[in-house]
This record gives structure tokens, sequence and C-alpha cells, in this order.
């Protein structure tokens, strides 16, 4: 079985972002780039479908320098070989741009079955990988909690409000993890030098028969104009007296001025 997982560089979830002088990206100096956190749940199943299925697992990412390190990080925890799609000349933050080329990329390694985490905490789009299945033309099953595949079927468990949804589909598919669909593993020493004579190709978007004209920027659809960071929290205040006082002073706060009663 050969199976295909697309992680995301974001910056580290702690990071204090940095508006870029340009005003529409972030200032990407002294930021730390990780898998994105869902992403890690699509790998470790990844991994985990190899381990009891058989075949090859093939970690793909788009992006810049920050890319092949990850990429190792994923050779490290089982992946087979990497393949860094470089960002240069794709519109990046058009979903669907992004999508064309990860698709087209899948396309040319024909993968059994893509593994994506259910949205990339950078963009927050949630888009991406049913774009993909869209121009794969594949079925594709997001919010997964639970899956089991066997006899070129998936059987998966995901999440909706109040319950669980099961959702049954033929193979090739895609797949969006959720938290709790497994606990990621951490590689070990051993492994992490093993990661380094894995194979990790470099590709742009013309080596899967794409143009600047169908991903580059002239095709983006959406464009981000500006970035702006959300307004400083107000300082609490303190509310003292005796508790007689404090619960008078509250009610009187929450009617007046927040005006929530």
């Amino acid at each position: 079985m050969k199976i295909a997982v697309c992680i995301k560089a974001v910056p580290e979830t702690d990071t204090r972002i940095k508006i870029a002088a340009d005003g529409c990206s972030i200032d990407r100096a002294d930021v730390k780039f990780i898998i994105s956190p869902y992403d890690e749940f699509a790998l470790e199943e990844a991994v985990r479908l190899k381990e009891a299925k058989g075949g090859q697992v093939i970690a793909l990412a788009l992006g810049g320098d920050e890319v092949p390190n990850l990429l190792r990080e994923a050779l490290a925890r089982g992946a087979d070989e990497a393949i860094h799609i470089s960002s240069a000349g794709i519109a990046v933050d058009d979903p669907l741009c992004v999508g064309k080329t990860l698709a087209a990329a899948l396309t040319s390694i024909t993968p059994d079955i893509v593994f994506f985490g259910k949205h990339g905490v950078g963009g927050d789009n949630q888009q991406v990988h049913t774009i993909v299945a869209e121009k794969l033309g594949w079925p594709q099953v997001t919010v997964v909690t639970k899956l089991e595949v066997s006899d070129g079927r998936v059987r998966a468990e995901r999440e909706i409000e109040g319950g669980i949804e099961v959702v049954e589909t033929g193979l090739p598919a895609v797949i969006g993890a959720q938290k709790g669909l497994n606990e990621p593993r951490y590689p070990k020493l051993q492994s992490i030098m093993q990661a380094k004579k894995k194979p990790l190709a470099s590709k742009g978007f013309a080596d899967f028969g794409l143009s600047a004209a169908e991903v580059g920027p002239e095709a983006a659809g959406l464009v981000i104009t500006a970035l702006r960071l959300p307004p400083p929290r107000q300082a609490g205040r303190k509310i003292t007296g005796d508790p007689a006082q404090q619960a008078s002073e509250l009610l009187s706060a929450l009617q007046q001025e927040v005006k929530v009663i």
C-alpha cells in the first residue's frame, strides 16, 4: 500500500507573531516552525497503517526553507521518503492554488490513501484537503477520530455536533485527521540518524506539469491585503471590600459597564 501524508509548516503555537513591514504577512525572523499539530495525527496514522498493512509512507510539504527540517522529522517518525515542493512562484495564501499543486504532486506518486490534518493552524482555512479530494475526484472524510482500512475500503468515525458519524468508502480516499485519532510518537535518536539517509526530493510546480497561470499569483482567487494584531486586552480590575461590597460592585459592573445582565 502506498500512503501519502501532507504536512504543513506553521509557527510554533506559542510564538509571539509580528507583522512584517509589508503589512500583509508575518515577520519570519526568529520564528520557529513546526509540523502543524493536526498533521502530526495524520502522520502517525499513516505510519501505523504502514506498520499494520505494509507498504510505504511518502511525506509531502509545500513551503520554503523551513520545510526540509520538518520533512526530516517526518522521516524520523516513520515516513520512508519525502518531497519538498518549493513554494516559489505559487500563490501560497490561496488554498485553491495550494490544493491544485498538492493534487498534481499526489497524482505523480499515485497513492492509495492520503492523510491531512483536519486543518493547518497557520491560516486556519480548513480547505486544502477538500480541494485536493475534489481535484483528484476521490471521496474524503474529515474530522476523523477512528479509522479502519481493510480490503480496499475505509471505515471512519468522525465527530459531529452531539455525536459520532460512521462513514464507509472505497480507496483511494483523502482523510482529514482530528485530535484523538491516535497519540503521535516522538522520534528516537536512532530514527533521527536513519532519517538522514532517507530520500528527500525537492521539486517545483513545473515538475508536476503545472504552469504559473494555474497556481501563480495571477491565478489566486484569495489575496491577503492586510494583517492586524488583535487589540491588547485591557487590564483587569480588582474588587475590594467585604463579600457583600464585592458582590454589589460586581453586579453593578455587569449591569452598567459590561451590560450582560
